[in-house]
């Protein structure tokens, strides 16, 4: 998880808000020699991960979700790559993958993208799923699940737990998916605790638990009282159990590194996706999309919550969580303002998924800048 992964997102920032506009045509049914998913034959499926398993984070989640499909399909064989940079290497991990009989491949960090689409055009006949990125093609496709959701969810428990009125966000990098993230966390916030301000800290990483810890600490030492993160490592929940503070993990339940201090944790649920997704292959009826689930196909969803949440808060969690799996509701509906009092969206509409996935601005009760590409 370099610094490449950011540049990358903002340099192509224009052509992901322009490609959500033909979200789900992505191309036609994939032709592909993988065996039939009922004939009993092997199916080699490869996983490459930007960290280690071992992260208790992203690719930790990715794996639980490799392991669940391996449970699920005896007949599956995976291989998994660990620690693959998003750089040429990728290409080549990718390449001899595919070389190796795999029918599938899972590359799973944004900075694999325009990798996945030069080697996918070597091999038409094995198909590659894309996590977060926009890119397609008639044997690529990608797959992302709205975290916001229960990034909202857990914005109300953090901000019914603070005592200072002062949260701490540990942030990876400013791009759409972090911004999503952290607005949508804030409304929580602000839902419940109006009062209440959501300090943001970039730390441009995705795996450096020194540095996220030592981010995290900053923020405590400016008297917030709840940390969150969106990064790859348990760390800054570390740090706010150090401290005889609060976290809000993120990626998979983070209550173990830190169980006096973790609320709960938006967490990833892959397994039925990837299950999905390779019987569709085998049946040859996959085909290419750019998918986006939200939380009532259960991609992803809250932790349980720490034995510190009190039972009110848990009750509108549920409320709220149910009116979202409903589709009765979704957390950018208006109004909305920005960080300067600004109405961005206006009350009663709801914010389209293209500009959900542009977004580039702060909304009202975020203390923090958004960092250019150049800085």
């Amino acid at each position: 998880m370099k610094l490449t992964r950011k540049y990358l997102f903002m340099f192509l920032s224009i052509l992901l808000i322009l490609s959500v506009a033909v979200v789900g045509c992505g191309g036609g049914k994939q032709a592909s020699n993988a065996p039939a998913a009922g004939s009993g034959d092997k199916i080699k499926v490869a996983f490459v991960y930007v960290g280690p398993v071992g992260d208790a984070g992203w690719s930790y989640s990715h794996d639980q979700g490799r392991q669940y499909l391996v449970k699920e399909m005896p007949n599956v064989e995976t291989t998994v790559v660990e620690s693959v940079p998003e750089g040429a290497d990728a290409e080549r991990v990718l390449t001899e993958l595919a070389s190796k009989g795999n029918k599938v491949i899972f590359a799973t960090s944004f900075g694999y993208m325009d990798y996945v689409e030069k080697v996918a055009k070597k091999f038409p006949d094995v198909v590659f799923l894309h996590a977060t990125g926009f890119k397609t093609a008639s044997n690529v496709g990608t797959y992302f699940g709205r975290e916001y959701q229960a990034r909202y969810l857990s914005g109300l428990v953090a901000g019914k737990q603070t005592q200072t009125n002062l949260i701490g966000y540990v942030a990876a990098m400013p791009i759409p998916e972090v911004i999503r993230g952290i607005n949508a966390f804030t409304l929580g916030v602000k839902e419940v605790n109006p009062k209440a301000t959501v300090k943001v800290v970039w730390t441009n990483t995705w795996y450096d638990p020194a540095k996220e810890k030592d981010a995290a600490k900053s923020l405590l030492d400016a008297n917030c009282d709840v940390i969150a993160q969106h990064q790859d490592t348990p760390a800054p929940m570390q740090a706010a159990e150090e401290r005889g503070k609060f976290g809000i993990g993120y990626n998979t339940d983070m209550s173990k590194f830190a169980p006096k201090a973790v609320l709960t944790s938006p967490v990833w649920n892959w397994g039925p996706y990837y299950v999905k997704t390779v019987k569709a292959v085998m049946d040859k009826t996959w085909k290419s999309e750019q998918y986006w689930g939200p939380m009532s196909d259960n991609i992803i969803d809250l932790a349980p919550f720490g034995p510190m949440v009190g039972e009110d808060t848990k009750a509108l969690v549920a409320k709220k969580k149910d009116t979202i799996l409903k589709g009765q509701w979704d957390v950018f509906t208006g109004p909305i303002k920005d960080q300067q009092g600004q109405v961005k969206v206006q009350e009663g509409q709801k914010m389209t998924d293209k500009e959900m996935l542009g977004f580039d601005w702060f909304v009202q009760g975020v203390d923090g800048t958004i960092p250019s590409a150049k800085q």
